[in-house]
Formats: structure tokens, C-alpha cells, sequence
């Protein structure tokens, strides 16, 4: 039986053999990082390591990291009661805190007039597109850029970034939010004061130390270049798509992109019956965000990019990863293809 084939790194990427062996070790420190005696310094210093080098990772040296449960509490602490402006192409746990009213264009690129009262993406989960981010810009959600792209905090013009663990191989359930330091911030979860009266709670020291570890392996690769690899990979998958389904559109190939990340839309061919045939066929995919996967609507992205219907409701997201190999891109190149010209002969 051939073995299935993961291709949907940008809903969630597999645990790290590193971010794995880190947490194992933290279970067996029993303390609460609060607490001043020796037990307590030990969990303490699981989570303060695991700190410095999720900053050094994402170039965030003198920066504050605040440790939540997600990149979405991320985003909740960031954006809540701060009246932020941003584009309909946001992430729904970004948009669910600003008014959708700049301007989308056909490449995916966001135009900002007040950058200061702004909430902007680096890079779209869906597309892959990557914006360029103006200096002074109030919060940018860096979740699906960070470990793919070489960026740096402290040169992205950002005064806070939203970031998660599970997005580059570390562990579900934890992710952060950095910020230059001396933002004001107002806590959104109040208690005991953790996390420099930040975000209260006792901190999750085993998926915390899965960040720290995750990170600094995600760093290794992006340095040893093997993102490289994995956009002529993306590309090998474009070629064969292109070659076989003329009317499939590659949503924003003519921009700059994640190197994993293909959007192809297929009108008339909806994305989530694609789904799941590639499912049946051995491929997991996506249609869309994994956020609002199963729900049967359209991707209000590409409506945003000014796509039409027929469009929007045909995307799927085919999203590579450091153990993607170009046999597997073949192999589901060749499985879509025999699907896609099944599905042109039901239409014609």
C-alpha cells in the first residue's frame, strides 16, 4: 500500500524530533515556574532558555516575548480595544478585531495610509503571498512567514508580531506574541501576573520548551537553505498543474510567495470536494485556512483579490514542507490531474 502523502504544512507542520526530546525532558521537572524554590527555578529556566531562543530565532534580541496558548490569544491580546484597521485577507483571528477596509489588490497586496493603526499579515496562509510591511506598522501576524522566510523582528518596522509553535514543528496549544519593548499592553487574561503581567496564568512549560526547541531546529534549516529546496519543489508541482489543467489558476504566481505554499483554483471545481478526493486518493490538502476548514463557503481572500465566486469556491491549498520529497509532488500532481480531467469530462 502506498503510503499517504502530507501536504498541508501551513495548517499544522509535524512534531520536530528536537521540539519532541525537549518536551520529553521538561515532564519530569515537577516545579511551578512561580515558585522560588529549587523546583520552581528549574521549570523557570525551562521556559526563560525556551524564551531566548525563540527571540534569537526570530530576531527579536531585546524584544519582549510574552508565551499564550496560540497565536490567536496572540492576536486578542495585541489588537483588543486598540480600533485597528486592516484587510479582508487577514487571518479570522486577526479580522475578528479590525475593520476590514483597506484596499486589496489583484496580487494580494494590502495598501496602508496609517500604518501606526494597522494590523497586517507578512504572509497569507492560503495564497502564500507576501506583503511589504511599512515601518511603524502597529501589529503584524508573522505566523506563516516565521521559519520560512529569513525575517527579523527588529527590522520588520513592526511594533508587535503574532507567532505560533505548531506552524514550524514544535507543539500545539502555544505560541507568543513579541513586542518592542516598553509597548503598553493591557492583559486580556488577569490572575497571578505571569508572563511580566502580561497574560496570567501558570505557563505551559513542556509545550513552551517544544517552542524553544522547534525554533532554534527551524532557524538550522532555514540557514542550511532548505526552504530553497522546497520552492523548486513548489515549482516542479506548478509546471505539472500548468501543463495538464490550462484553465487552473495559480493564485498570485506572479508574486513574491512562501516557497511552499500553491493556491490553485479550478472554476467550477469546488475546493472542498477536491479535498476530500485527494483525501480518498491519499493527499491531505486543504481548501482554504485549516481554521475554517469544513465550512462550505467561499475563500473571502480571493474575493478580496477580486475574484469571482466561481473562483473563490474552487481553491485549494497545496502546502510543502522540509520532508517533502519531489516524488510525492509527482505523485499528487499525477493524482489531481486524473481527478481534474474526470471532473471535465462529468462537466463537458
Amino acid at each position: 500500500m502506498t503510503s499517504r502523502v502530507y501536504l498541508d504544512y501551513n495548517a499544522t507542520a509535524p512534531l520536530r524530533p528536537e521540539a519532541r526530546g525537549a518536551m520529553i525532558a521538561a515532564m519530569d521537572v515537577v516545579g511551578n515556574p512561580s515558585s522560588v524554590h529549587a523546583e520552581g527555578r528549574a521549570a523557570k529556566a525551562i521556559v526563560e532558555a525556551a524564551r531566548a531562543q525563540v527571540a534569537t530565532a526570530f530576531g527579536a534580541d531585546g524584544a519582549d516575548v510574552v508565551f499564550t496558548s496560540s497565536a490567536t490569544e496572540a492576536a486578542a491580546l495585541a489588537c483588543a480595544g486598540r480600533g485597528l484597521s486592516g484587510a479582508a485577507i487577514e487571518h479570522d483571528a486577526v479580522a475578528a478585531w479590525v475593520s476590514a477596509g483597506l484596499a486589496v489588490d489583484r496580487l494580494g497586496q494590502v495598501t496602508v495610509d496609517a500604518p501606526e493603526n494597522t494590523a497586517l499579515q507578512l504572509a497569507n496562509s492560503e495564497t502564500g503571498i507576501v506583503q511589504d510591511l511599512p515601518e511603524g506598522l502597529a501589529v503584524s501576524d508573522m505566523t506563516q512567514a516565521y521559519g520560512k522566510l529569513p525575517l527579523a523582528f527588529n527590522w520588520s518596522g513592526a511594533g508587535m508580531a503574532l507567532i505560533s509553535a505548531h506552524k514550524l514543528g514544535g507543539p500545539k496549544g502555544v505560541g507568543a506574541l513579541v513586542m518592542k519593548r516598553g509597548t503598553d499592553l493591557a492583559a486580556q487574561i488577569r490572575g497571578g501576573g505571569q508572563e511580566m503581567g502580561r497574560r496570567s496564568g501558570t505557563e505551559n512549560v513542556i509545550g513552551i520548551a517544544g517552542f524553544g526547541a522547534a525554533a532554534e531546529a527551524a532557524a538550522r534549516d532555514l540557514d542550511a537553505g532548505i526552504w530553497n529546496r522546497v520552492e523548486k519543489l513548489r515549482n516542479i508541482l506548478e509546471e505539472s498543474i500548468e501543463a495538464g489543467a490550462k484553465e487552473t489558476i495559480l493564485v498570485g504566481k506572479s508574486a513574491r510567495r512562501l516557497p511552499n505554499t500553491s493556491c490553485l483554483a479550478t472554476p467550477g471545481w469546488k475546493g472542498e470536494t477536491q479535498v476530500m478526493q485527494m483525501d480518498l486518493a491519499g493527499f491531505a490538502i486543504s481548501a482554504g485556512s485549516a481554521c475554517s476548514s469544513g465550512k462550505v463557503r467561499a475563500s473571502r481572500v480571493l474575493t478580496a483579490m477580486g475574484y469571482d465566486e466561481a473562483v473563490a469556491a474552487s481553491a485549494i491549498r497545496v502546502s510543502l514542507g522540509p520532508t517533502t520529497t519531489e516524488d510525492e509532488v509527482l505523485r499528487f500532481a499525477e493524482a489531481w490531474l486524473t481527478k481534474y480531467n474526470r471532473h471535465r469530462a462529468r462537466a463537458a
